[in-house]
């Protein structure tokens, strides 16, 4: 079948879940969510991903072994698609593509490449671009100072502070 979206019963789907973040709420409407969220997400998920490369959906369950919140159900649908990454929630569709986290020496790669004139200025270029189409562009996580080796005012120190890239 061929992907046509969520039903906005979806999105009150999400809403409820965050009201009411219980068993008892999520075995009422485990097949609403089947067939309206999980469903849609497959059908996406299978038109999608013979052009990006491999898709995986994150579990409905959240880890609250070593959390203070224990609320038992993630709020959000989310899947990888290749390098990709799309989510819906309460809040709408949400996508994404990047570098979420580097290992330590794609970091330093990184930040040479972004403190370099040439590629670092294209980056910038095509970052403002991006951002002046309405998508966010930002790091994941963010240093609050230059790193090690690189000056404070450096002309990209935002870019230099990201710890990864995304859009």
């Amino acid at each position: 079948m061929a992907f046509a979206g969520w039903p906005a019963e979806a999105l009150d789907f999400y809403e409820g879940l965050e009201a009411d973040n219980t068993r008892s709420y999520w075995l009422a409407h485990r097949e609403f969510y089947d067939t309206q969220v999980r469903g849609p997400m497959d059908e996406l998920l299978a038109e999608l991903g013979p052009e990006f490369g491999e898709t995986k959906v994150f579990r409905p369950y959240r880890d609250v072994r070593f959390s203070t919140d224990r609320s038992p159900y993630k709020t959000t649908i989310a899947a990888r698609i290749g390098d990709g990454y799309v989510q819906l929630s309460a809040r709408g569709l949400a996508a994404g593509t990047g570098m979420y986290q580097m290992s330590p020496d794609q970091l330093e790669r990184y930040r040479r490449a972004v403190a370099d004139d040439l590629p670092g200025g294209e980056l910038e270029r095509v970052a403002a671009v991006v951002r002046e189409q309405g998508i966010e562009v930002r790091g994941h996580e963010v240093l609050k100072t230059a790193p090690r080796g690189y000056p404070a005012d450096h002309e990209r120190i935002e870019l230099l502070r990201c710890k990864g890239l995304i859009a």
